[in-house]
């Protein structure tokens, strides 16, 4: 690990009312520009650390500390995960850059990759780790090796901008990018323009694969989740419940449930077993995430163990659900604008939060404490 010849340090914390001194562990940010570490401000102190001899909260992963700021984009964040091994965090922004961090040490950012006109506002790692999609408002998809930072490919193809993208978790390497000009198109990394068209007569704001790749999910600003059948590019069924736009969507670990995130400030869980037919995919309805006057397309992701589920919100907290009984587990604080997108760690419980004020926070959770009411 580099030496910045900045130490981590203790800091004296009074309680206003009995006057008692805490000693908290300063958690450090990122700047992106020089790698140089900055501390938080005060409020941001009281918010976020844990005191440095606590004994009421064991460490549950591998973070340098329970809770890590990171600091370097220059817009909105649209959108940061975890790639697939858990080492790596990408993260997209309103100011069009695409940054590539550490999970773990000090979280450096460690690539910067240039190339869209306009905000990126989508972003999903392929299965090895090895490169990254996105999607943009300059109307393109692109692909991006993260060793070298070049983008190998573009999607061009839309109309209109491009508000998501998703890929294939096996077989043939594909991407789906849904878009303004409502329609979805499906891309094959090694063919120069899209294969197939999915049209429908709305807004698409948000796509993903089925586990086996042989569907395809759409949502909108219609209220209505779609499945299509790749091969016969035919609609299957329609998932009918929201009461309002559809901003994310993501299928569970082991492919057989659905999540989606709408502007009527639910989460719901729908079953998509093949042999499962009408009302009865609607499972589960999270309530207790916000949206508001600014109609961001706030996205949503389980834990890697499908027990769990959370979702961007506009009241600025990051709320985790248990996913079978649709109990609030978390509401946590940190963040001064809205939450973009939430997303959990593949392999630890930590969970990683971006947002409109230009931050991301990695945190890690006590699942086990959490379920026993502590």
């Amino acid at each position: 690990m580099a030496d910045h010849g900045i130490k981590r340090t203790l800091e004296g914390v009074v309680d206003e009312k009995t006057g008692a001194v805490t000693n908290y562990q300063v958690v450090h940010k990122k700047q992106k520009t020089d790698g140089s570490l900055v501390a938080l401000t005060q409020e941001e102190k009281r918010n976020l650390l844990i005191p440095a001899d606590s004994k009421e909260m064991p460490r549950t992963s591998a973070l340098m500390a329970p809770t890590m700021c990171l600091s370097g984009h220059e817009g909105h964040i649209y959108s940061a995960k975890f790639s697939p091994n858990g080492l790596f965090v990408g993260s997209c922004s309103f100011d069009k850059h695409i940054l590539l961090w550490n999970t773990y040490g000090e979280c450096e950012n460690f690539a910067l990759m240039k190339g869209h006109s306009l905000a990126v506002l989508d972003l999903q790692w392929t299965r090895d780790s090895d490169q990254i999609v996105t999607a943009s408002a300059d109307k393109n998809g692109a692909l991006w090796d993260i060793e070298s930072g070049q983008r190998l490919k573009r999607f061009r193809g839309h109309k209109g901008v491009v508000n998501s993208i998703g890929v294939t978790r096996r077989g043939d390497a594909l991407a789906c990018t849904g878009s303004d000009d409502c329609q979805a198109l499906l891309w094959d990394f090694r063919v120069k323009n899209s294969i197939s068209a999915f049209p429908t007569d709305y807004q698409i704001t948000g796509v993903c694969f089925s586990d086996d790749s042989s569907q395809l999910f759409t949502a909108g600003i219609d209220d209505v989740i779609r499945c299509w059948d790749i091969n016969k590019g035919k609609e299957i069924y329609k998932l009918e419940g929201h009461k309002d736009s559809i901003t994310g969507i993501s299928l569970s670990p082991d492919g057989k449930q659905l999540l989606s995130n709408s502007m009527d400030n639910t989460l719901k869980i729908w079953d998509v077993n093949p042999y499962v037919s009408g009302g009865r995919r609607l499972k589960n309805t999270c309530h207790g995430l916000q949206h508001d006057f600014q109609q961001l397309l706030l996205k949503c992701a389980w834990s890697s163990d499908g027990r769990y589920v959370s979702g961007g919100s506009a009241d600025t907290f990051v709320c985790v659900w248990d996913a079978q009984t649709s109990r609030c587990l978390y509401k946590l604080p940190g963040h001064k604008a809205a939450v973009s997108e939430v997303h959990f760690h593949p392999l630890e419980p930590i969970i990683c939060s971006a947002g409109a004020d230009k931050k991301i926070f990695l945190g890690e959770l006590d699942f086990e404490a959490a379920n026993a009411g502590r």
